[in-house]
């Protein structure tokens, strides 16, 4: 089980922007870590310790806590969740609260590498680092000899619904093009196409 501990008072030294850290272990950038629903989080509140809580960010990036409420999650960090936990118990039920969030289980993502790979399927995304695509081909057991590297295809869904689809040339990812690496996200699919023989 993976742990991020990011605080108040526990981790005002980690400043550097981000959404993931490189090493879990290190903690550097833990801070920025985005939450994701099915996330498990321990949240607690210095001197407080009736308010504290292990919850599991729902579906809907909700989060419910003692006296304020429902707190909506999306698109926030460790960081922003704590300030803006803080800000809500100051307002009306504490005199200068200290809030620490841990995320204590990570809820599963996964992107779909499909095609001319050798193990295609599910792959998971690591929660603490960026994931390119060549990252996802390379979880998926690397291309199959039959494998058209320079064609690959990206299926992705935005949060308006609306998909895009983009056509990807490995063979200049892996020459070194730090420019352009496709950073992959969560329901995204991968297609390998095999070359005609």
């Amino acid at each position: 089980m993976a742990l991020v501990t990011a605080g108040v008072f526990g981790a005002l030294a980690l400043l550097s922007r981000g959404q993931a850290a490189p090493d879990a272990k290190s903690g550097v950038k833990s801070a920025f870590y985005v939450l994701h629903p099915m996330d498990l989080v321990k949240i607690q509140v210095y001197h407080e310790p009736e308010l504290e809580r292990e919850v599991r960010v729902s579906q809907d990036h909700t989060i419910v806590m003692p006296l304020i409420g429902v707190v909506d999650v999306k698109d926030r960090t460790l960081r922003d969740t704590e300030m803006m936990m803080t800000d809500l118990y100051q307002r009306d039920y504490l005199v200068n609260p200290q809030i620490n969030i841990t995320v204590l289980e990570y809820g599963q993502r996964t992107v779909n590498v499909l095609g001319a790979v050798n193990t295609p399927g599910a792959v998971p995304i690591p929660p603490e680092k960026e994931f390119r695509l060549l990252d996802a081909i390379a979880r998926a057991g690397g291309f199959s000899r039959l494998a058209t590297r320079s064609r690959i295809s990206l299926t992705r869904t935005r949060a308006n619904g609306q998909t895009e689809n983009f056509v990807i040339n490995a063979d200049q990812l892996m020459s070194g093009d730090a420019a352009n690496q496709w950073l992959v996200q969560e329901g995204d699919i991968i297609v390998v196409p095999e070359r005609m023989l």
